[in-house]
């Protein structure tokens, strides 16, 4: 069974939220500030974690900055208020791997946690899978099947959005892609007019890829349209 953290001080949306997981079958435990659940999510080990923004002590912006500095790779949905834009970019820049604004539907969090559950849980052999079978893209190395990435033999430290995004881009080398491309292909459905989702998770993947951010050698902009992943030349 699948184990959730749901983190949120209004005890009606834990309920509901708890209810509605639990009738999907996972097993959720609650927290009420962003200390316990800070706490929690470093303890045991979680499938996923839905976090609040505005919480009790810790806030969601400063739990999901430590779990990431932590290298907890889980992924973080985390919860928005209508007129919290800014905590929503922030919020991805820190590492989250998706958001919902308040007030929202249960069946849109339950098809969101699917979407990525199906991405990153795909089914895997017994052992890795022979070299031959992962990806190469100049210095780059990514192996979608055994989910690891690595630059000059050395592993990169990617949250399950910036792998998926990487993986989108390396078996697209040289196409340009449009945001809403991307946006289909790696979310897994539509966010309407929610385009600034896309450069904020490109720019989170470029710090981990690039020599350069600024100046990136592999995932180039094309300005007007989107992003185009290149092989630098050696």
């Amino acid at each position: 069974m699948k184990k959730i953290l749901v983190v949120d001080d209004e005890p009606a949306i834990v309920t509901l939220l708890q209810y509605n997981l639990e009738k999907e079958h996972y097993a959720v435990t609650t927290a009420e500030d962003g200390d316990t659940a800070l706490s929690l999510a470093l303890q045991q080990n979680f499938d996923f974690i839905i976090l609040d923004l505005m919480l009790p002590g810790l806030d969601g912006l400063e739990v999901t900055k430590k779990l990431r500095a932590a290298n907890l790779e889980t992924p973080i949905m985390i919860l928005t208020a209508k007129d919290s834009e800014t905590d929503k970019i922030v919020g991805l820049e820190l590492g989250a791997d998706d958001y919902v604004t308040k007030p929202f539907s249960p069946r849109e969090i339950i098809a969101r946690i699917k979407a990525i559950e199906r991405r990153i849980n795909k089914p895997r052999r017994s052992g890795p899978k022979p070299p031959a079978q992962a990806i190469v893209v100049g210095a780059l190395t990514i192996d979608p099947e055994n989910y690891q990435a690595s630059k000059d033999g050395t592993r990169l430290q990617l949250t399950p959005k910036e792998f998926e995004l990487l993986v989108y881009f390396a078996k697209r080398v040289g196409k340009v892609l449009s945001r809403d491309a991307l946006l289909n292909g790696v979310w897994g459905f539509e966010y309407p007019a929610e385009t600034r989702m896309v450069d904020i998770q490109v720019s989170h993947l470029r710090d981990k890829i690039e020599t350069d951010p600024k100046h990136p050698d592999y995932i180039k902009t094309v300005r007007g349209f989107g992003y185009q992943m290149e092989a630098p030349h050696e």
